[in-house]
Parts: C-alpha cells; structure tokens; sequence
C-alpha cells in the first residue's frame, strides 16, 4: 500500500496548497443551514389584524380581549381598529393588513340567545403560512370564547397527556445533519470527483499508468484521500454548526467521537460512490453538469428537510438506496438525541457495505490504459 499513500501525499499536497477550496466547500453548507434554518423553522409573528367592530356588545368585547392577549402573549398578532370594513378590505388588498376579522351588528345577541353567532376572517391567501397561521390563531380565540367559564368535570371521561421525550427541536437543528452531508458531499464533488477528471483531462493520470501500482491502490489511493479531505470539511461544521445551532454540549468527547465515526464512515462511502460515477468519465464538463442532479437525487430524499413518511411510494424507494439517508439518521440520532452508537449500528454498517460495493465495482470498471 505504499504506492496508494505515494497518491495520497500528493493529493493531500494539492489540497494544502488550495485554501479557497477548503473555505468553499464549508460554505455553502454554513449558509445553507443558517438561511433555511431561520428562514424556515421560526413562528409565524406579528400578523396585522384589522379587527373591525360592528357590534361592540359584551360578547364582542370579549373577543377582542382574547384578540389582545395573543397579541401581548405570543405576539402572533398585532391588531388595528377599523371603523370601516370597506377601508380594513382596501388596507388587505394592498397589503397593510394581513387579515380582517369583522364581527357583524348581530354577534352579541346571537351570542346571548345562542343562535350560532358568527364571525368573518378574511385572510390573503397568497401566502398559505400566513393565513393558515392567523385562520388557526382565530379559531383558538373562539375555542377559549366559546369554553365554560367552569368547566364541566364527567367522571371517566378519556383525556390523553403528551409528554416529549427529547426537548423542543428548531428547524435549524434539526436542517444540521442534512447539512454535514451536505458537507462532505461539496468536498467530496469538489476535492475529489472534479478533480479526478481534471487529472485526466490534462494527461496528469499517464504518470500513474506507467507505475506497477495496481487498479485496487490506485482507487484506494484517490478515495483514502478524498475521504481525509470530506472528513476535514464535515467535522468542521459539525461542531461550529453545533454551536451556532444550540446543539446542548456539543463538545462532548464521545458526542464527538460518534460524530467522527460517521463522518468518516459517511465520507468514504460518498467518495467511493462518486469515484464509481466518474470512473469512465472524460469530459471535465461532466462532473460540474452532474453535481445539481446529484445533489436533488441525494440531499432532498434523505429526510434533511422533510419526514420520509410524506413522501409518495416511489421516492421512498429512492430513500431506501441513498447513502443520504442513512448519514442524515445517524447524525440525527447523535446530535438531536444524543443516542450512543447502538442507534446507529445499521446506519454505520450501511455505509460501510456501500463502500465496499461502490470501490469493488470501480475497480472493475476502471481502465488502465488511455
């Protein structure tokens, strides 16, 4: 195996001497997860209400307290008085307001002779969060407006109390997993892959076609390299992610132990994968033209971003083979849950025969002439 390490002193060489390369493949994935982590996983907040009053009853009063402590309290709403429903109407279409919830002349006495009183929401339903979100805020006020004021108590009646195992997750840790991935894979394409066919475009591979090494140290030689480079990128955002995410101590020696046992793990099996991929590849274009499809085929079905179970029949197949997948649960169970390695035996174990499978079949398909 000497000559394999002979490979991989020069490519770790080449790889010092481009720092741009390092910084880029960390990146990406930093902003990726910041972005979407706080783009995506925050509560909806300060929606503008227009409240418009027409009955100003006691029952009406009522609602628009209740309005006014979710205002105070959660904040989801902030409200405006109207007088005139034309100008809260005109105030929605043009975008001041996110809502109008009128309550008509007649609330108060349908209220207090119980004749199903009824109130108006209307929402700009061009964005489906934000009037999904004030539709369920409101119907939460007319479910405390219409509760007892002393609740009636019925002797064995079934009630269910939810208790969470683990402690409130925000999408931002939750996108972390799926963001070391992502991690490894940038380097993976960049530091590997890319490369690779760059090499061959230039004639550089004739020096090692010459050499008795043979087709096994050679391949091993390239992926033992690209992983010691994916394996640099992934545990660096590992732990700054994990800082910048919340994750609770994240520096944790056998927390980082596990972590680095799956990059390492995780980072092979892609090299190997990607090294399969390109093995018969010429053209310096390819890699570059494959790396979007790669990167929707892998990163979007592993679960980084929404639960396997939504997804349709055909794309859990997908999931099934992706290497993605097992990564993304390993690093979920790590961080997230902070498991111990026995939640992530199969995932590991995964990986590892994908390696095998992936390097086998490269070093069939790869060709030791021009």
């Amino acid at each position: 195996m000497h000559r394999a390490w002979a490979i991989i002193e020069r490519e770790l060489r080449r790889f010092r001497r481009s720092p741009m390369l390092i910084v880029m493949s960390m990146v990406f994935p930093f902003l990726n997860l910041i972005v979407l982590g706080y783009a995506f996983g925050g509560n909806v907040k300060h929606l503008t209400l227009a409240v418009v009053d027409q009955d100003h009853g006691v029952p009406a009063v009522r609602i628009r307290e209740l309005a006014g402590a979710v205002a105070s309290g959660a904040r989801t709403l902030d409200l405006v008085e109207y007088a005139d429903p034309g100008m809260a109407l005109n105030d929605l279409r043009v975008g001041r307001v996110n809502g109008v919830l009128t309550i008509p002349p007649d609330f108060s006495r349908r209220a207090l002779t119980h004749q199903e009183p009824r109130l108006a929401l209307i929402a700009d339903n061009t964005d489906t969060f934000v009037s999904a979100t004030m539709a369920a805020t409101v119907n939460g006020l007319i479910g405390a407006f219409n509760a007892p004021a002393t609740p009636m108590r019925v002797a064995g009646a079934a009630t269910v109390d939810v208790v969470e195992v683990y402690p409130y997750v925000p999408y931002i840790q939750y996108l972390l997993p799926g963001s070391i991935t992502m991690s490894i894979f940038m380097m993976v394409m960049i530091g590997g892959g890319i490369i690779f066919i760059d090499d061959k475009a230039r004639g550089l591979h004739e020096g090692y076609l010459v050499t008795p090494i043979s087709k096994l140290e050679l391949i091993a030689g390239f992926n033992i390299s690209g992983t010691i480079k994916a394996v640099l990128a992934g545990f660096v955002v590992m732990v700054i992610g994990s800082v910048v995410a919340g994750v609770p101590d994240p520096l944790a020696p056998l927390r980082l132990l596990r972590g680095f046992a799956v990059i390492a793990t995780t980072s092979f099996a892609l090299i190997s994968l990607m090294f399969l991929l390109m093995v018969r590849v010429t053209d310096p274009l390819m890699p570059r033209a494959m790396f979007g499809l790669l990167n929707t085929v892998l990163y979007f079905p592993s679960g980084a971003v929404y639960p396997q179970q939504g997804f349709p029949d055909w794309m859990k197949v997908i999931a099934a083979l992706d290497p993605f997948t097992y990564a993304v649960h390993a690093f979920k169970s790590l961080l997230l849950k902070n498991t111990g390695f026995e939640a992530i035996a199969f995932d590991l174990g995964y990986l590892a025969v994908f390696s095998v499978v992936c390097m086998t079949a490269a070093t069939f398909l790869f060709k030791r002439t021009l």
